[in-house]
């Protein structure tokens, strides 16, 4: 059974876990916060199969007959709160899902887990309703909500759970992971991890999407020759973009991590910083055709593409206005 080998980093969240277990200090009740793809659900439902375990280890044996019950998922103490509206978690589904529930004492355990993904999106209501619960819990339940944004949640409920951070890892660590369990190039792996700021999913997504592979090559072939494109190559490079549905805020993410390289190779000459490390040719030539002030206006440029495209402007017109500063300086 996988344990918390399975996600990278977050020691300080896995050693609390355990230690919980060890000391038999169980919180309650958990927050776990932090962007998606950094393993939040995979740390709570391995310390969810760990509490429920027959054995009463640090982490589940995967061999007694609860841990084969929650590989299976029918384990009857480990409740996954859902919602049938795609953008609440109203407040019937925390009293039917665990108001009336969490009263009925563990089947066959000392605990019953409650996983809460998306609390974020608990109404006002909602939370009332799971804070009188938290404030007086049974000594068996423990509640873990999993967020993407704590700023959603009450100050009484953020008083009262134990707040877990998940934090990003480092760039070695991604790289080293990527090129171990996916095969992938050093040069590639590099710039994914660089890309996803250290959140693996981000990075295992990059490492086998096909659409981010294709989005990799278009871009370096735009990007390598922007400079000799006239205005009608331009305004078709931004029609096919939008014709393939690709994630312009990704094509906008890679444009900066390329100036920033061309920048960072302008003032030190030193190849280990960059992150496009095989594109070191094209790089350095473009540096020798580009002032800072230039690569300043462009990287400002790509920022203002941002802006405006948050703000819904015409998506064509930012992008045009955004190509026409990297083509002329």
């Amino acid at each position: 059974m996988a344990g918390y080998e399975e996600v990278l980093g977050q020691d300080s969240i896995k050693e609390f876990f355990r230690n919980s277990i060890r000391t038999g200090n169980v919180p309650h009740a958990c927050i776990l916060s932090g962007e998606d793809g950094m393993g939040k659900r995979k740390l709570a439902e391995t310390f969810a199969r760990a509490l429920l375990c027959e054995k009463g280890g640090e982490e589940a044996c995967g061999e007694c007959h609860s841990c084969k019950q929650t590989a299976s998922g029918s384990h009857p103490d480990l409740i996954f709160v859902t919602h049938e509206k795609p953008a609440s978690i109203g407040v019937d589904d925390v009293r039917e899902q665990i108001q009336d529930s969490i009263v009925i004492r563990p089947y066959n355990g000392t605990y019953k887990v409650y996983i809460v993904d998306e609390a974020e999106k608990m109404t006002v209501q909602a939370q009332n309703a799971l804070l009188k619960t938290i404030e007086e819990p049974p000594s068996y339940g423990v509640i873990l909500l999993l967020t993407t944004n704590l700023d959603a949640f009450l100050p009484t409920i953020l008083s009262r759970c134990v707040q877990l951070k998940c934090k990003p890892v480092s760039d070695a660590a991604g790289k080293a992971y990527l090129m171990e369990h996916f095969q992938v190039s050093e040069a590639r792996a590099e710039v994914y991890t660089a890309f996803a700021r250290g959140n693996v999913g981000k990075m295992v997504d990059m490492a086998t999407s096909e659409e981010f592979q294709n989005m990799y090559d278009r871009m370096v072939r735009l990007l390598k020759r922007i400079k000799e494109m006239d205005i009608s190559e331009l305004l078709a490079c931004i029609k096919e973009l939008k014709d393939d549905s690709v994630d312009i805020y990704d094509c906008l993410d890679f444009m900066q991590l390329w100036y920033r390289d061309i920048l960072m190779y302008k003032v030190t000459r030193d190849i280990n910083l960059m992150v496009f490390k095989n594109e070191h040719n094209a790089i350095n030539e473009i540096c020798e055709k580009s002032g800072y002030d230039g690569l300043e206006l462009i990287l400002q440029a790509i920022d203002k593409a941002r802006v405006r495209l948050n703000a819904n402007v015409n998506q064509d017109l930012a992008l045009e206005l955004m190509l026409l500063t990297m083509k002329e300086n």
